[in-house]
């Protein structure tokens, strides 16, 4: 979100992507601004290499920092000039190309090193990234990023320009983006042309300002339990059924990759390429592993629309997928089901909707607590498919019941942000020292009146107590 135009508009950024029927000459050319994006980086991220390389030998040699060899800017203003300079030696064609397919790949460069650096540092949170690795021509997927120049879509919604690239036919209509530009709500910052699954996209970057919306019950609490047996089971009772794409489509997939391994592929110790039919055979494997994530997002899209627009607040599990993925027996469903991308989902649409996101801890016990009463049990088994509570005698089932926990825990939330997290987000469980968060009192509700959270909002009663 870049800012409010004023109370009844919104100003955010988004993309519209499309497919394109390229004729063969338009896609050579396309490739042959990507192969100049790769070239250009391969060029700058030799010469970085070069020069740290230089100056590691030189540190064995005794040499004080202060005499080693210069350092040589990371930035893109700094890489572009440098690139300015020896293009007319490295690519003689460079006039061939838009001056955009080189500023792709040295604009890659330039946050693959600032990433890097950060993460060196402690500057970027997550896991190390590592150091740019060289792009290859058979194994980089083929894109060209387009700031600058003629970038518009055509009166008949059917058709695109770009720079250098001319008229390209789209595969489909543009008539949702050219609504917005005709109208002038909405301005294209820049178009990427990308090679996936075999077909090529256009995607572009859209500022857009869109009217505030309000979702449809504003002030509904809805909690959403992720799972594998059921994608979303909500709150109030209603099931999301895992569509489970991948393994519908696994036995054709293993069909495909057998069919991948007994051609002739490439052997790097010899420098043999890969034959035709490995080639052939390798983009059918290609395009249905493209299909499955198409239709996974797809799905993913749809589902989160309808929750934004329908609830004021969402209220989801802050899920350890990377722990999750290391059992063996569903990892595979766990990574078909697309978690996290669910949440970035819903992250942004509550936010263009006027709703609100809460993030349960990770460490709160959504599935071990009754919703009636507010027990807690020591332990659940995952193949306990039926949440029976031994004080108040509920029956439900178990992702229902977790889904009215994490509604109830919404009201305990402070803060009206896109997104909150509930308590302190931290990834390790809470020391037993200060205020911790207890439920209930066990028997305040019977098992016919579970307690929990109704359309208006209101929820359990939480108090926090000194742990002993």
């Amino acid at each position: 979100m870049l800012g409010v135009a004023h109370r009844s508009r919104l100003s955010v950024v988004q993309a519209y992507r499309f497919a394109l029927d390229l004729t063969p000459r338009q896609e050579r050319t396309v490739l042959a601004h990507a192969g100049a994006a790769r070239v250009a980086h391969n060029w700058a991220l030799a010469r970085v290499r070069a020069v740290m390389d230089q100056r590691a030998a030189e540190r064995t040699y005794g040499i004080p920092d202060e005499h080693l060899t210069p350092v040589i800017g990371w930035s893109l203003p700094e890489l572009r000039r440098a690139w300015n300079q020896a293009k007319v030696d490295v690519a003689p064609w460079w006039a061939e190309c838009s001056k955009e397919a080189f500023n792709t790949g040295l604009e890659a460069l330039a946050r693959g090193l600032k990433n890097w650096s950060d993460s060196r540092v402690g500057k970027r949170a997550g896991r190390r990234v590592g150091f740019p690795r060289f792009k290859s021509r058979r194994r980089s997927t083929p894109s060209v990023r387009f700031t600058t120049g003629a970038i518009r879509v055509e009166p008949d919604r059917r058709h695109v320009v770009l720079p250098r690239l001319g008229r390209l036919k789209l595969h489909e209509s543009a008539r949702k983006l050219a609504r917005r530009l005709e109208a002038g709500t909405a301005r294209i910052v820049s178009a990427t042309v990308r090679r996936d699954g075999g077909r090529w996209f256009v995607a572009f970057c859209v500022e857009v300002d869109r009217a505030a919306r309000t979702p449809n019950q504003p002030g509904v609490v809805v909690g959403v339990d992720l799972g594998v047996t059921h994608l979303a089971v909500l709150s109030t009772g209603e099931v999301e059924p895992n569509p489970r794409h991948l393994d519908v489509a696994a036995r054709r997939m293993r069909r495909l990759a057998r069919r991948v391994s007994g051609r002739v592929g490439p052997d790097r110790r010899t420098g043999r390429r890969g034959s035709k039919r490995w080639e052939r055979a390798r983009a059918r494997l290609g395009r249905a592993h493209a299909r499955v994530a198409h239709l996974r997002r797809d799905g993913l899209h749809k589902l989160t629309t309808r929750l934004a627009r329908e609830y004021g607040t969402i209220v989801i599990e802050d899920l350890n997928v990377a722990g999750m993925l290391a059992n063996r027996r569903l990892a595979r469903r766990i990574a078909d089901a697309g978690f996290a991308e669910l949440r970035r989902q819903l992250a942004y649409k509550t936010g263009w909707n006027g709703g609100r996101l809460v993030v349960a801890d990770r460490w709160y016990p959504s599935s071990k607590t009754c919703s009636g009463c507010g027990v807690v049990k020591t332990k659940l088994a995952l193949s306990e498919r039926t949440y029976t509570c031994t004080l108040c005698g509920l029956v439900l089932d178990r992702d229902v019941n977790a889904a009215r926990n994490l509604a109830a825990l919404a009201v305990t939330v402070a803060g009206s942000g896109s997104e909150t997290r509930n308590g302190r987000g931290a990834d390790r469980k809470t020391p037993l020292a200060g205020l911790v968060a207890v439920k209930r009192q066990p028997g305040t509700a019977t098992a016919g009146n579970t307690g929990t959270v109704p359309p208006q909002g209101r929820t359990s009663n939480h108090v926090l107590t000194s742990a002993s």
